[in-house]
């Protein structure tokens, strides 16, 4: 059995936060035609050392772990554009509009839902299922009026399962450390910070925002996995073994250099990671360096 580590304090980063919030711009609507989703950048990736910016102009919503839906006003999609068919009473009675959401059953269950949603439609697994509404691509109006919008959609609340994510606002940096602490240690991933004047637009959008944790911690390295395609020859990951006995694979984050000259079996490397999966390992875990014999554990 896979012991859980226990998590260390998270470290909030109030000044990267701001810089992002000074970031945050409305461009150009998407068509309707358009079935392009907006995304969100991650504000760990802002310079430590950015000037404050307009954190009580975003609007602030839980970070879900669920698997993201689009509804068209008829059918629901996977964020890839697969079909996805739950039973015909989930979606009887949802606004003929375009929805931005995610299907999602708890905190910590990601795995639950998308195993649900490779199944056949099963009517009992699906009346836990909730699909949280985010946004509205259709609308046209900045996100504020489109919160506006959300809380008033048609059916939501009626049938339960659908529903608009609650949204609210703080007024400084204190708050949001406060609203995300209090999710962290209610199980949850991290904040959405959607600022007030962005308009929804396709692709990676600068007016909205994830705010997420993340980890560091040491395994060791017990063998080298080869690559396949473009890494064929080269290192494809590094089977890692973390103190506690667990074992799991470190491929994200390596350099072609470093898959061409991998960190030696037995040496100790360091990885990032936001959170764990159900059954303790490390979610979303990239490779992060060499620990040199001089570093102690946590040291950076």
């Amino acid at each position: 059995m896979i012991r859980r580590p226990t998590r260390r304090p998270d470290t909030l980063r109030v000044a990267v936060l701001a810089w992002a919030c000074a970031c945050a711009s409305a461009a150009a609507p998407v068509p309707a035609a358009q079935p392009g989703l907006m995304q969100a950048a991650a504000v760990n990736d802002a310079p430590a050392d950015a000037p404050p910016g307009d954190i009580a102009g975003y609007w602030i919503s839980e970070k879900l772990d669920g698997v993201r839906g689009r509804w068209d006003g008829r059918r629901l999609w996977t964020r890839a554009g697969h079909a996805i068919d739950p039973p015909d009473w989930f979606t009887a009675g949802w606004p003929q509009k375009a929805m931005d959401g995610e299907l999602w059953l708890g905190r910590g269950r990601f795995d639950e839902v998308a195993a649900l949603l490779r199944r056949s439609s099963n009517d009992d697994a699906w009346r836990a299922v909730r699909f949280l509404v985010f946004d509205l691509p259709g609308h046209g109006g900045p996100f504020a009026a489109r919160v506006e919008a959300m809380r008033t959609l048609p059916g939501a609340g009626a049938p339960p399962w659908l529903r608009a994510v609650a949204q609210s606002q703080v007024a400084d940096a204190a708050g949001l450390q406060a609203r995300l602490a209090a999710v962290l240690a209610a199980g949850g991933e991290g904040l959405m910070l959607h600022h007030g004047a962005a308009l929804y637009t396709a692709g990676r959008s600068e007016g909205l925002r994830k705010l997420k944790p993340h980890d560091d911690a040491e395994a060791r390295v017990l063998a080298h996995l080869p690559g396949n395609g473009k890494y064929a020859g080269m290192l494809g990951a590094l089977l890692v073994e973390r103190a506690d006995g667990a074992r799991f694979r470190l491929g994200s984050g390596l350099s072609d250099a470093e898959r061409a000259t991998p960190p030696p079996v037995g040496s100790l490397v360091t990885y990032r990671y936001n959170g764990y999966t159900g059954n303790g390992l490390p979610r979303f875990a990239r490779f992060l360096r060499i620990r040199t014999p001089a570093e102690a554990p946590g040291q950076r």
